[in-house]
């Protein structure tokens, strides 16, 4: 069964009215997308600039334990340029106490040679005399 015509006007009406309101609806809608638009550009500003701040204070930070790690590198290079230095007097000097005792031995040796020769020597004329 059909509505009655008084329903069908009141619904008519209703939908109507909801129509008339949708500009306004639309309108408020358009207001808060704009707004939100606004909002966003500013976050996104702020967000760019503490980026463009963390990666300056990263610059700095990094700038700075470059600057400590080259005077920790010349200064361990330093150090073992002394360390070096030392070591290599030391073997030098062990060196020639060693070339020293060798040639002490060396001449001793020698000279207890000559004497042994030197008594095989007379003992082999001894010898050959009786």
């Amino acid at each position: 069964m059909p509505e009655p015509l008084a329903d069908r006007v009141a619904t008519i009406e209703s939908q109507v009215q909801t129509l008339q309101e949708l500009p306004g609806q639309v309108t408020a809608l358009t207001a808060r997308v704009t707004s939100l638009e606004s909002q966003f550009f500013q976050f996104r500003v702020e967000v760019k600039d503490q980026f463009l701040q963390v990666r300056s204070d990263i610059k700095a930070v990094d700038e700075g334990l470059r600057q400590e790690l080259r005077t920790v590198d010349e200064s361990l290079r330093k150090e073992i340029r002394a360390v070096d230095d030392g070591l290599r007097e030391e073997l030098g000097a062990v060196a020639a106490g060693l070339r020293q005792e060798i040639r002490s031995g060396d001449e001793e040796t020698r000279h207890q040679m000559r004497v042994m020769y030197e008594g095989l020597r007379s003992l082999i004329k001894t010898l050959r005399d009786k």
